[in-house]
């Protein structure tokens, strides 16, 4: 065969036909000429898999199949089908959503706010609000909200497309809102839709703001946005808020004043300088530089005038038209009460969107507040107090805030709340605020988280009212021996020697409660103080906190003393009584919770704090005030350090109020002392606290009633006899009780002046209990005699 066949075989992959041979000729001349294998190497190849495929079959079936199933071809064609079905499905979500008018949420609507008898207290219904148009806006002005929000929003469709999928994703896994949406999508929110986080609603919003971008400026979008914002203090838009925290109209506004009110879009309440709490502050000036500095980066503001900027403090905030004397109070308590209620039924992701709920109106809410109650609150509280201040006389009459609040125990309600002399005048709401410390109000905690705990003395006697400790002003406290680190004084650095704890309790002895608390346990004192209703979260276990060194509100502390009156089971003051609303149902948690601490302790402390009011701190303002009428009453003053705070909670079987009395600047808000306020070198909490108390209680709480205890301890009613608290000229703690009868005072008169009445009964046998420390030799009187407690 020639060369020209050969390389034609070849090319027909090898396979070439054999020469017509005689077998002889042909085994001779296959030891010349080699022979061609039909089909090559390839062949050869092909053979050899096959002899292989036998011994792996099972195997390689599998993973035929699997390659079969899953090619890159089928993949691509999956992912390219699932593309164009959601192209589809948003194609037809387009074609069938249009932009709607403005939703009920966006539209004008009343709050209806009632007294617990259903009467008409008052209506939120004129919104504060005022549309201008962008042109009266400063162009500088309007770029701060861009800078805040989006600073691409002269440029983009409308959307964010990653921000929307984060936030799609995130609602179907349950965690809640994410940012990212641009101007014109939070404008479609607030205008259109609602604050709801939902599918659907973040689908919808996605639309209409594509078909919103492409039918209206962007100018029309950045004035809807800035005039249906909520800024805080009532206002809605730019104009009501330049008002509200500038008093200027928009127009006039500067770049810095902008960029405040964009930043405060992003939390209204955190961040008004006026209530912001320390991190609030450093919140808010730190959004306001990023708004400034995105600016200079969007080339909007000249880098050498960024620099020479200062934040604008803004004004103190006015309250809202309507909301004059009390009511202002008592709306926004029920207002934030509902707000949060909404975020925890989710309702609302975050209480930011609770109170634009809130605010968008359309509710009826009625509070518990008692119209009587109220009336007879607002009454004590200015014949007690603001009649007798006169700042013209002394300024720091000026200085003088009070709060109050007052609750069933059975039921947790408020009936009564005093926010200050006039919401128009004083915007704070004393009556919630917790930037003041309760002072001695707090001691009942530490006695309650004793008898809860059975805890011992450091040398093992068990706590209890007839517990001996030892009263001397400035003792170190000791934990089993070792000094702590901390000496209390008492006030006016009165030495009591040893008392046992319900006399203690009486002259609030701040040494005996020292150690008391080192006895119990900081950390269990702290988690009762909680379990009672006190925010101790944060709060390090340390004994200076048994002087009630931490912040704390009239509400929080009626809350506190009505679970101690409702025997131990935790009682949640609540101001809210129903709540209405065609689109959103609210369902209001039970005000009266499980037990937090045993009924026995409880009632041991009730019965303990009847000593207070009958043979102490109390005494004068209470227990000889002729309106009593026999009414059983507990209670607790307290006055803070360098006089900031003066306090009397109180209670009898049927009302439980807390007032406080707090020193606050009329100048710049900061907390001042009160020292001569009403012409008094002092106020103390037995004196205008205690005389607002008892001019309240005794005219509306019910006659008759009986504390109804589980004790064996306590003074009940009967004055207990106790050594006369001495002060050395040196400050030198005194060691040596006296056997003088004790001196009573009047919270505003030092304590030399002799007592109205003196114990009319001796004891007739020996304690019970084993008391922890040597009995002093004054002839303190047996608590426990049978002969000196009353009925409760």
């Amino acid at each position: 065969m020639g060369r020209a066949e050969d390389r034609r075989a070849r090319q027909r992959g090898g396979r070439r036909a054999a020469p017509t041979r005689s077998s002889t000729a042909t085994t001779a001349s296959s030891a010349q000429e080699p022979v061609t294998v039909v089909g090559g190497r390839a062949a050869a190849r092909r053979a050899a898999q096959g002899r292989g495929r036998s011994k792996g079959k099972a195997g390689k079936d599998g993973r035929s199949f699997i390659r079969r199933m899953f090619t890159w071809k089928k993949i691509v064609g999956t992912i390219f089908g699932l593309c164009l079905l959601g192209m589809g499905a948003f194609i037809a979500l387009y074609m069938m959503i249009g932009i709607p008018k403005g939703n009920a949420d966006a539209t004008l609507q009343s709050n209806v706010y009632k007294y617990s008898d259903g009467s008409l207290m008052t209506r939120d219904g004129q919104r504060n609000r005022e549309i201008v148009d962008l042109a009266k806006v400063p162009k500088d002005v309007q770029r701060t909200f861009v800078a805040a929000e989006n600073k691409s929003f002269y440029k983009d469709n409308g959307v964010d497309l990653r921000g929307t999928a984060r936030g799609l994703l995130n609602t179907l896994s349950g965690k809640g809102a994410q940012g990212g949406s641009t101007i014109t999508q939070q404008y479609v929110k607030n205008y259109y839709l609602t604050q709801n986080q939902t599918v659907s609603r973040k689908l919808k919003e996605l639309v209409i703001s594509l078909k919103l971008d492409r039918t209206k400026s962007k100018d029309y979008i950045l004035a809807g946005y800035i005039n249906t914002s909520y800024y805080g203090r009532g206002a809605y838009g730019i104009q009501a808020a330049a008002q509200a925290y500038y008093r200027e109209d928009a127009q006039k506004l500067s770049v810095s004043q902008g960029a405040y009110l964009a930043a405060l879009l992003q939390a209204p309440n955190q961040y008004d300088w006026a209530i912001a709490t320390d991190t609030g502050r450093k919140l808010v000036k730190a959004r306001w530089n990023y708004v400034l500095d995105n600016m200079v980066e969007e080339g909007w503001l000249d880098k050498a005038e960024r620099a020479d900027m200062k934040f604008p403090t803004p004004e103190a905030p006015k309250a809202a038209p309507g909301m004059g004397g009390q009511t202002g109070y008592l709306v926004d308590a029920a207002n934030n009460q509902l707000a949060k209620q909404l975020v925890a039924q989710g309702t609302a992701d975050n209480i930011n969107d609770a109170e634009n709920l809130v605010k968008a109106g359309g509710w009826t809410i009625t509070l518990n507040i008692d119209k009587k109650k109220q009336t007879a609150l607002e009454k004590a509280a200015k014949s007690q107090l603001t009649s007798k201040l006169d700042a013209k006389k002394r300024t720091v009459d000026a200085d003088v805030q009070a709060g109050a609040v007052s609750v069933n125990p059975k039921n947790g309600a408020v009936v009564a709340m005093y926010g200050g002399q006039d919401y128009y005048k004083h915007f704070r709401n004393n009556a919630t605020r917790t930037d003041y410390q309760p002072a001695s109000t707090f001691k009942p905690v530490i006695l309650a988280a004793a008898l809860d705990e059975d805890a011992k003395t450091q040398t093992g006697q068990a706590i209890a009212a007839n517990t001996i400790y030892d009263g001397t002003s400035k003792r170190p406290v000791v934990d089993h021996g070792t000094k702590v680190g901390f000496a209390p004084q008492n006030e006016d650095d009165a030495d009591y020697g040893d008392i046992n704890v319900q006399t203690a309790m009486n002259k609030s002895v701040n040494s005996v409660f020292a150690q008391m608390g080192v006895d119990v346990g900081m950390d269990k004192v702290l988690k009762v103080g909680s379990s009672l209703g006190m925010d101790t979260g944060d709060l390090k276990a340390v004994p200076a906190q048994t002087l009630g060194t931490m912040g704390a509100s009239p509400l929080q502390m009626a809350g506190v003393y009505a679970t101690l009156d409702n025997h131990g089971r935790k009682v949640t003051p609540t101001i809210l009584k129903s709540v209405e609303n065609s689109r959103h149902q609210v369902t209001l948690p039970k005000p009266i919770g499980d037990q937090v601490v045993s009924r026995e302790a409880a009632d041991t402390v009730t019965s303990v704090l009847t000593g207070v009011v009958d043979d102490g701190t109390a005494k004068v303002s209470v227990r000889d005030n002729g309106q009593r009428d026999g009414r059983k009453v507990a209670g607790k003053t307290g006055t803070s350090d360098e006089n900031r705070s003066a306090w009397f909670t109180g209670y009898t079987p049927d009302l439980v109020t807390s007032v406080g009395l707090f020193g606050e600047s009329k100048k710049n808000g900061a907390q001042v002392s009160m020292y001569h306020a009403g012409g008094f070198d002092r106020v103390n909490g037995g004196g205008f606290p205690a005389q607002i108390w008892a001019a309240y209680t005794f005219g509306v709480s019910a006659t008759g009633l009986k504390f109804d205890l589980d004790t064996t301890q306590g003074a009940a009613v009967q004055p207990t006899y106790t050594p006369t608290p001495t002060r050395s000229p040196s400050g030198t703690p005194s060691k040596t009780p006296t056997s003088e009868p004790p001196t009573s005072q009047s919270p505003s008169q030092s304590p030399s002046q002799t007592p109205t009445q003196t114990p009319t009964q001796t004891p007739t046998q020996t304690p019970t209990q084993t008391p922890s420390g040597s009995p002093t030799t004054g002839g303190v009187e047996n608590p426990l005699d049978p002969n000196n407690r009353q009925q409760q």
